[in-house]
């Protein structure tokens, strides 16, 4: 078995997980070592278990977040420190670690390093104050530095240099945290106070130059807004009398100070007063975690009204650490950047840290393009960015959409712009646009979305790609996903009208004219040819587009008015039968109440009031005219469908009759004929006509047919053959019309070969 290397790291877990989990709890002393061997035998094969399960989990899902903090405990409790920076590494790359994560894992590196390696523990504690605003992170790292780097320690010129560069890096991110901040400016003046105690006495000046940096230090702290800026001030005041000047040190008022220190700490004791409130809504403990996410939104509108970028930023930050993955938070702070510092790499900055934290939130990955864009990144970087938002799963389509438009929009823009060797290759927006289409035409089918994704690929590959074919590529791809989708067929047909391509709009209208599109697209671009035609045609190509549009126009007339008449007629039959059922009810409510009723009183109901015969003769008369109006209407229907039937010139392919005993056959070979359905149904007989539905324009069966009967028993054999073969084919039989009440009704053939 490999030996696996221990270190210190368990024995601090041991110390800060409480007596219950220490070797030296007081309890087990007097436990025999035969005990003692078997506990620990018992955790060990617990350990071993949980670890299996642990490494399981993340080799499947190693997106969970929980079981990568509890392997990564479970590693440091028995001390595997190469599978501990393993695990922790793994964790990082796809999720920021909090502060105090970053803290134990800086902290257990130091306790195997040496102060020669104090680097790669550096190198940690910057990778954790990049994620989150942390206050103690920051005095960690500020304290490691001293102790650890020798030159710091030595207080050596470079090492003072680099550890005032590390503080005036702490104090810009991290003073102006109005709870914690003071820590920060704490640890600085005491450096610097440690500095001045190894100056020479006899060196005046360096000692003095030294004195007014510790003085200008107190000075900027004291103007700006702490919890406790009175003990600053205390500080100060002491530190001011050890340098001998007449000050009284235990009083906190300004007397003595200079008049401008004074009016400074004045206006930030007035600061501090005007928001201590709100700090405490935020810092409460006796509040649910969203009443402390609106305090935070309110005390940042209470910020912004003062206009002081600094100030809204720091406190952004703290929220976000409270509130890493609110997605809310992060949107709304990436806004507030982008209209107050425009670009820049603070700006960027956040808008990485975002994305790590909020992946799912594409609006978040499109805004981080546009800030890369603004801030003139190189095309490495901002692929970088666009393939790793691709691995993302966004909640709907739309943000892949966005984001890859937003995409294809910063290459369009960079390549129109550049000159000499940055000039980006037209192939990458060829690429994208494929990648585009690969991915969202199976989920966005007919979409608006997708037809602008696709007019737009059209349009470059004319203006920038230069590549007419490519282009009706581009369209003839997106006909075969939505040929059903007559914007789709307009936008082709307006491309080749722009660029003059008269003969290729002809072809695409003599292809789209006769497809069926949802409502009344089909008219709109039989109508569209024609207006074509009269503007850039001949007169051969008006009397040949006429010649083709007529009958598909007058086909679809005469289809909207069968829906009208098919509508009309369920309209009358539901009122009809609500009526015959209202009048059952009555009746039978009657019968009820007369039944109950006694003799003298049935004998008084008996005679009627005039008043009640004359409401009851004018309900009669209404109802008889309600149904003298639905007869008039219904009788204009069929006279104007009459009327378009007379126009056809060969009547007997489309033709007008009542369905009271006709069978509708479906399926039917295309190679039938009259007579062999007179065989198929000659066992049955009774069979009056047959009608066999051809197309007008082709005269091809469509395999639809009518069978007329001479009375309902014959019909009823008829349909009983149902699901039986004819000329190879299953054929399918039911009643012309199932609805029963309905006298006369007006049965079609519909524009696309089917029975309405």
């Amino acid at each position: 078995m490999e030996q696996v290397e221990k270190s210190p790291i368990s024995k601090r877990e041991d110390t800060e997980m409480g007596e219950s989990d220490v070797d030296e709890n007081p309890k087990s002393i007097g436990k025999s070592s035969s005990d003692s061997e078997s506990s620990d035998s018992e955790d060990e094969a617990e350990q071993n278990g949980q670890l299996l399960t642990l490494e399981s989990e993340l080799s499947t899902n190693p997106s969970n977040y929980d079981a990568h903090v509890q392997y990564i405990k479970l590693l440091r409790r028995r001390g595997e420190i190469e599978k501990l920076r393993e695990a922790r590494e793994n964790m990082n790359a796809l999720f920021p670690l909090s502060p105090s994560m970053w803290v134990e894992w800086a902290k257990d590196e130091a306790s195997l390093s040496n102060d020669s390696d104090s680097e790669a523990v550096e190198k940690l504690y910057e990778r954790g104050i990049s994620e989150y605003l942390s206050i103690p992170l920051w005095s960690e790292y500020l304290n490691y530095v001293q102790e650890h780097d020798p030159q710091v320690r030595e207080c050596s010129a470079d090492g003072i240099s680099k550890a005032r560069n590390l503080f005036e890096r702490a104090v810009t991110a991290a003073a102006l945290h109005i709870a914690q901040g003071s820590q920060i400016w704490d640890a600085y003046t005491q450096f610097e106070q440690a500095i001045l105690l190894t100056i020479d006495q006899s060196d005046i000046q360096v000692k003095e130059k030294q004195v007014q940096r510790i003085r200008s230090i107190f000075h900027r702290c004291l103007s700006i807004p702490f919890a406790n800026l009175k003990s600053t001030l205390l500080a100060y005041k002491a530190w001011e009398v050890e340098q001998g000047n007449a000050l009284c040190a235990e009083s906190d008022d300004v007397d003595g100070i200079e008049p401008h220190v004074a009016s400074a700490y004045q206006k930030a004791e007035k600061m501090y007063n005007a928001r201590a409130h709100l700090e405490e809504q935020i810092t409460r403990e006796d509040i649910s975690e969203s009443e402390r996410f609106q305090n935070y939104m309110s005390y940042l509108e209470f910020e912004k009204s003062f206009g002081d970028p600094a100030r809204v930023q720091i406190l952004y930050e703290r929220a976000i650490t409270d509130f890493p993955v609110s997605s809310d938070l992060w949107l709304d702070y990436t806004r507030y950047l982008d209209k107050t510092l425009k670009a820049g790499n603070a700006v960027k900055d956040v808008y990485s840290r975002a994305a790590r934290n909020c992946p799912w939130v594409g609006e978040l990955w499109v805004r981080y393009l546009l800030c890369l864009e603004s801030g003139h990144a190189s095309e490495k970087e901002i692929s970088a960015v666009f393939e790793k938002s691709l691995q993302c799963t966004f909640s709907t389509l739309e943000e892949y959409h966005d984001l890859f438009l937003t995409r294809v929009d910063g290459l369009r823009r960079r390549m129109s712009l550049a000159k000499g060797d940055d000039v980006l290759n037209y192939s990458l927006i060829r690429e994208c646009f494929q990648q585009a289409a690969d991915y969202l035409s199976p989920h966005m089918k007919n979409n608006d979305g997708l037809l602008r994704l696709y007019a737009y690929w059209a349009r470059l590959e004319l203006k920038l790609g230069n590549d007419l074919i490519a282009a009706r590529g581009v369209w003839e791809s997106l006909l075969k996903t939505c040929g059903s989708m007559l914007e789709a067929w307009k936008g082709y047909i307006a491309m080749e009208i722009e660029l003059g391509h008269i003969n290729e709009v002809r072809a695409i209208y003599k292809r789209c004219y006769s497809k069926r599109f949802s409502g009344t697209g089909s008219e709109d671009i039989c109508q569209a040819w024609l207006r074509f035609e009269r503007e850039f045609g001949t007169l051969e190509d008006l009397n040949y587009a006429v010649e083709k549009v007529t009958p598909r126009l007058e086909e679809l007339q005469l289809f909207r008015l069968q829906q009208e008449s098919k509508s009309f007629s369920e309209a009358t039959y539901q009122r009809e039968q609500n009526l015959k059922k209202t009048v059952r009810e009555k009746r039978k409510s009657g019968l009820s109440t007369i039944d109950e009723q006694s003799p003298a009183k049935r004998q008084k109901n008996t005679s009627q009031s005039p008043k009640n015969l004359h409401e009851e003769k004018d309900t009669q008369r209404q109802n008889l005219a309600e149904a003298n109006v639905r007869k008039e209407q219904k009788g204009k229907v069929e006279k104007q469908v009459n009327e378009l039937l007379m126009k056809d010139t060969n009547p007997s392919k489309t033709r007008l009759y009542t369905d009271q005993c006709t069978a509708f056959l479906s399926n039917l070979s295309f190679k039938a004929k009259d007579e062999d359905l007179h065989r198929f149904f000659s066992d049955v007989g009774g069979v009056t006509s047959i009608r066999i539905l051809y197309n007008k324009f082709t005269g091809q069966s469509r395999g639809l047919a009518y069978v007329d009967f001479e009375d309902d028993e014959h019909l009823a054999a008829a349909v009983a053959k149902n699901k039986q073969m004819l000329l190879g084919k299953s054929l399918s039989i039911a009643r012309s019309n199932p609805k029963q009440g309905r006298k006369g009704s007006i049965a079609l053939t519909a524009p696309d070969g089917h029975d309405s």
